[in-house]
């Protein structure tokens, strides 16, 4: 801040002396988030020998506004017209990379000289040119305005901004610090004639010039002493600013810079140096004002991990302390959220996981840690199971309220064992993450639970749907295809069975839940969906894109025969298309992150996966889904989407749409007839799904026409059923 600077007690500055001109343009630098100058020359070369304070203010997003004459040198023209015509390279500077920035800006090269075009481009730098309305001379002034958002020095002198001005004259420079009695009318006097010259244009006594107007060589209406400034010899000026590097002020402000440098290669930071998105400081905002607490339904692939992640980076800046768990499902997203905390620089990560080999020895570093006072870096990311395990409360149970808790995929906190023991913590500060809105089609009654440890209800602490991320791009748009297949009549006669035993429930019991599984299980099974498989797979050889495809399987209660007819699909795809090359992806598959590379590299045209591709694995390269089996869990059918939509793009190739295929299994017009109230049920509770897909598709005519004719086929109208679907939602 400006009031942290020593200014000298007259408020003078003087070439030579402990308190110069050069001095007081660096540390203002150094504590300022604005400068404007109302100026008589300019150079560049002023930028570069005050580099160290100048990264600093860039840093920090400063930015600079000048009025300036239309004399300049001839690289200092090239680089104001390349940035007014913004020819420069969109993502030439990162603004959070302060070491980059001192390193750009000490070297004067060409790279120099396009940052400084960035800026220019980038408004971080404006300008106007300017010259007298009347007479021969030329625009003198010599004053400006250094500013930290809250309090402003002004100044005025002899001195021009430049590196001549600043190491060769002899000059003096008084300053006005808005702070100090009686300063306040000046300060503003001047910051209003420099922002009226800048932004109404004074045309009362300026030309505004365009930038073709600037002057680069001495002409008759200028003596050469002054523009020596401009065209000085670089090598004679930068042998002199060596001199000036040993001098203590400059070596004082550059140890502060390599401190900031320092902590911030070794502080947690936002991996992407175009910052975070708007609707992510807009979740970080809402959760602030819910007290620490809430929930993010923000739709798979719209960057959830990333949004909560901003949160923890963001109260790190604000506490300088990372204290962070995160709850996790499974291996996979122990993984994901590793890689995630390491690219955005946080320390001490410890993966809480049995897979992790020396668990144990983590976990006696993690004892010592809890036991330290001065602990400001631990990270632990850990199962739901894990987490509620006594080997975790023993140590964490009356320490939690010191962390920032994160639960992903909010869902898993609906077991019961879970909340009695989530019942007996306290946690101040904590974010739930999932990808849907939880009331709808809830099964397991965990809401009322869940929003209240969140203190949240719909729409949320922040909701950004699966609509709003394709239609702002965060998704890829995609097509959608049912196909439609029939129950044998083996399978509807268990089907009926199970109907009318889901109301023979347990006490405690909404419904009869095996009975219920086992119903779920059979549609997921019927046996006609492998045909349809084969049907969808033509459709793709006709159209030669059956390369990345992804096809959902069935999972059932015994492991083992889920494995059986997963390789049994795999060897019935392998029969009638030899040239496809297919490959599982199982809970227990060995060599998965090369299994995935093959699959984004072709080498693998089609893989089948059941669960595992549920939570926490990235296959954004997938254009073609099959969906065998997608269960009336809304939670996963649409989860599996997302993962569908997930954006890809190389420097050859940008996915653009992704084709979903979606087995629904219907009765067939006999079972419709004889058994109508269930056989409807059915049809109904298919449609669920088909709409949820259908709704947010893209060229939905076809799609239309062909729910439209099989509905027909039992004598119902798309109209009578959409109307019955969304009376059981809301219902």
């Amino acid at each position: 801040m400006l009031k942290d600077i020593t200014l000298p007690t007259s408020y003078t500055y003087t070439s030579k002396n402990e308190f110069d001109p050069f001095r007081f343009h660096l540390e203002c630098l150094m504590n300022s988030t604005s400068l404007d100058l109302l100026l008589g020359y300019f150079s560049s070369s002023a930028i570069r020998l005050l580099s160290i304070g100048f990264a600093s203010f860039i840093h920090r997003n400063g930015k600079i506004r000048l009025a300036i004459n239309n004399i300049l040198s001839e690289k200092d023209k090239s680089v104001f017209e390349k940035g007014k015509g913004s020819n420069v390279p969109a993502d030439l500077i990162d603004l959070t990379n302060l070491k980059q920035l001192k390193e750009s800006f000490s070297e004067y090269n060409t790279h120099f000289f396009e940052c400084l075009a960035w800026l220019i481009a980038n408004e971080k730098i404006e300008f106007v040119i300017i010259s007298p309305k009347e007479g021969k001379g030329i625009s003198h002034y010599k004053e400006g305005v250094y500013s930290d958002g809250v309090d402003k020095i002004a100044f005025s002198g002899s001195q021009n901004f430049t590196a001549y001005g600043l190491t060769e004259n002899l000059e003096t420079l008084e300053c006005f610090p808005s702070w100090i009695i009686g300063n306040e009318s000046r300060v503003e006097e001047k910051a209003k004639r420099i922002s009226d010259t800048i932004e109404l244009k004074r045309t009362d006594v300026l030309n505004y010039l365009n930038i073709d107007e600037i002057k680069t060589e001495i002409t008759s209406n200028f003596g050469d002493k002054e523009f020596e400034e401009l065209l000085v010899n670089e090598k004679k000026l930068f042998e002199k600013i060596q001199n000036i590097s040993k001098s203590y002020v400059y070596e004082e402000v550059s140890s502060i810079i390599d401190e900031q440098i320092e902590i911030y290669e070794s502080s947690p930071r936002f991996p992407y140096k175009e910052g975070p998105r708007e609707y992510q400081k807009q979740a970080y905002q809402n959760w602030v004002a819910n007290d620490y607490k809430g929930l993010f339904a923000m739709a798979t692939g719209t960057g959830k991990t990333l949004t909560s992640t901003y949160c923890l980076i963001e109260e790190f800046n604000k506490t300088r302390i990372q204290k962070n768990i995160i709850v996790v499902p499974g291996i996979e997203l122990i993984n994901q959220w590793s890689d995630e905390l390491k690219q955005s620089n946080f320390n001490t990560i410890i993966k809480w996981a049995s897979n992790n080999p020396k668990l144990n020895s983590d976990i006696n570093y993690i004892k010592i840690l809890m036991h330290d006072p001065n602990l400001h870096a631990l990270n632990i990311i850990i199962t739901y199971d894990s987490f509620v395990s006594d080997k975790f409360l023993n140590i964490f149970k009356n320490k939690l309220r010191d962390f920032i808790v994160i639960f992903d995929e909010t869902h898993n906190m609906g077991a019961s064992g879970f909340k009695s023991k989530l019942s007996q913590v306290v946690i101040n500060k904590t974010i739930g993450l999932s990808a849907t809105p939880l009331r709808l089609w809830d099964e397991n009654n965990e809401n009322e639970f869940i929003e209240s440890f969140f203190n949240t209800s719909p729409p949320y602490t922040y909701s950004y749907s699966m609509e709003e991320a394709i239609r702002n791009g965060f998704l890829c748009k995609y097509h959608y295809e049912p196909f439609f297949v029939n129950f044998n009549d083996q399978e509807w006669e268990e089907y009926k069975k199970l109907t009318l035993q889901l109301h023979h429930k347990e006490e405690g019991e909404t419904i009869n839940t095996k009975a219920a599984l086992k119903r779920q299980l059979l549609k997921d099974q019927a046996e006609n969906k492998n045909e349809a498989v084969l049907e969808i797979i033509k459709v793709l050889c006709d159209k030669d894109s059956f390369k990345n495809t992804l096809i959902y399987c069935p999972k059932g209660i015994d492991k083992e025969i889920d494995d059986r007819n997963i390789y049994i699909l795999q060897d019935i795809i392998k029969e009638n298309y030899p040239n496809i090359n297919t490959a599982t992806f199982l809970g227990e598959t060995k060599g998965r992150d090369l299994l995935l590379k093959d699959f984004e590299n072709e080498d693998v045209h089609m893989l089948l996966a059941i669960k595992c591709l549920d939570e926490g694995v990235n296959i954004p390269k997938t254009m073609n889904a099959i969906f065998i089996a997608s269960g009336q869990n809304y939670r996963e059918f649409v989860q599996r989407r997302g993962r569908v939509l997930r954006n890809y793009k190389t420097d050859n190739f940008k996915k653009e749409y992704a084709d979903i295929y979606d087995i629904v299994v219907l009765p067939s017009i006999n079972q419709f007839y004889n058994d109508r109230s269930i056989a409807e049920r059915l049809i109904i509770s298919e449609f669920k799904r088909l709409y949820e897909f259908y709704n947010l598709s893209s060229d939905k005519l076809n799609t239309y026409k062909k729910i439209k004719t099989e509905l027909a086929k039992y004598g119902l109208t798309e109209g009578y059923i959409n109307t019955m679907v969304k009376n059981e939602i809301t219902n």
